[in-house]
């Protein structure tokens, strides 16, 4: 597959997408404060005695002069990292702490000292005193911050101020940011609460009327199958799908359950009729499981359809000792089975039919693509007592796409439960589209995205 693990090992996903993960360093950037001197803090009490000082006289004698050697040429700023450290408990009013905070924050750029970086920018951001422009840039700066020292809460509630804020650059959107927030969960391994993050930004665009960037469902569905975490991987790659089904989406998604739920007879049958529906089939083996789900002695006609299909585009060749074995077999069956079918459907319409026969009935008339009776029976069936619901309703859905009742087909699939639900869902999916109720979505380039710097 293009896009998934096939394994059953765990994959830990530490990386980010490449918006999340860049860092601020390098030279200063943020505005800082500067002071003529000491009397700068009292000409502004003498000029209105009710003001109070904005900077006290301690804080100025500690920060003009240290402000002045940090922005010095060839300066040795890691050298006076003591003297910021002493700086900081100086500031004490919201004035103090944002003028301390930028040259925190600028002495950590210039030593790309991150937790300087990050100590200095919470500063600027608590003193309240950031122009409302700045404020989303300076708390998206403060999520990487916090997110490269693998702080994960502390990144996420600045990104989520950054969020709240609507920030956005060239090179970043908020949608961006969504999915950041989802990769900041997964960075912690905590794969769940990262994905019903993801799903619920996918259900936000969808409200809004905006397109899903087809990256989050790719995300989404790698790293839930990746961890084996279900359903949720069935919601991202049902949504997948829907809004992207190109040919090759679909035999991904087709192979992901394939793998996923290691499924066996009439449920792989089931998925098989999909894909093959789809035009998913690409190799011998996807024949061959076909072929094997549907088996020879039990669905003599489908087998030898199908077969004769591999046979005719070349994807089998007639040398394969299981498929001619196979072939043998249907051919045998085909005549004598025709010759049972009216007596079959008599059996299963009287009153006292068991619902063995009802069913047999309904899976033999559906592999001949009789689906007016392959459904009378499947609907009989579900009345009856010890039905297996999951199966019949399944079959009845398949039944009702060869009708071309889309409508009721979707219902019927949307009920399905247990082991079947994801195939009951693909086929929904399917069935959807089908209808002509879902739309392909147009792909997003997915940017390369660089740090945003607070000097923008």
């Amino acid at each position: 597959m293009r896009i998934f693990t096939m394994g059953r090992a765990r994959k830990k996903t530490g990386s980010h997408l490449a918006m999340a993960i860049a860092l601020a360093t390098g030279t200063a950037v943020v505005g800082t404060v500067g002071f003529a001197d000491t009397a700068h803090a009292q000409k502004k009490k003498k000029k209105d005695k009710k003001e109070k000082a904005e900077y006290s006289e301690a804080f100025v004698a500690a920060y003009q002069p240290l402000n002045d050697q940090v922005n010095a040429e060839g300066a040795d700023v890691a050298a006076l990292k003591p003297q910021l450290t002493a700086l900081i408990p100086l500031a004490t009013s919201n004035d103090e702490k944002n003028a301390a905070g930028g040259l925190v924050y600028n002495a950590g750029a210039k030593t790309s000292d991150r937790a300087l970086q990050l100590q200095g920018m919470e500063m600027m951001l608590e003193s309240g005193k950031t122009p409302i422009e700045n404020v989303g840039r300076f708390n998206f700066i403060a999520y990487q911050l916090a997110n490269a020292q693998n702080d994960f809460a502390k990144a996420r509630n600045y990104l989520q101020m950054a969020i709240n804020s609507n920030f956005s650059s060239e090179n970043v959107t908020v949608s961006d940011l969504r999915v950041a927030m989802a990769e900041s969960y997964f960075s912690e391994e905590n794969y769940r609460e990262g994905l019903r993050y993801l799903n619920g930004a996918i259900a936000d665009q969808k409200r809004s009327g905006q397109q899903v960037d087809e990256q989050w469902y790719r995300r989404g569905l790698t790293v839930a199958y990746n961890n084996e975490i279900v359903p949720e991987v069935y919601d991202f790659t049902t949504g997948w799908v829907a809004d992207y089904p190109s040919e090759g989406n679909w035999r991904d998604a087709i192979n992901l359950a394939r793998n996923l739920g290691e499924y066996e007879g009439p449920l792989m049958l089931d998925l098989m009729r999909l894909g093959h529906k789809l035009g998913t089939f690409r190799d011998k083996n996807d024949y061959i499981e076909y072929i094997e789900a549907a088996d020879a002695r039990r669905l003599p006609k489908e087998v030898y359809d199908v077969i004769q299909e591999a046979y005719g585009n070349g994807t089998v060749t007639r040398d394969d000792i299981y498929v001619a074995d196979s072939l043998e077999i249907a051919e045998g069956r085909v005549a004598s089975d025709r010759a049972d079918l009216p007596e079959l459907e008599s059996d299963a319409r009287a009153a006292g039919a068991d619902l063995r026969t009802v069913m047999i009935a309904g899976d033999v008339f559906l592999s001949y693509r009789d689906y007016t009776k392959a459904t009378e029976f499947y609907q009989k069936a579900l009345g009856m007592p010890g039905v297996d619901m999951a199966e019949a309703q399944t079959r009845l859905g398949i039944a009702q796409v060869g009708m071309g009742q889309y409508g009721e087909a979707k219902a019927t699939f949307e009920k399905v439960d247990g082991a079947r639900k994801p195939i009951a869902m693909l086929w929904a999916t399917y069935v959807e589209q089908e209808g002509g109720t879902a739309a392909p979505a147009v792909a997003a380039p997915v940017s390369e995205t660089p740090v945003e710097t607070a000097g923008g």
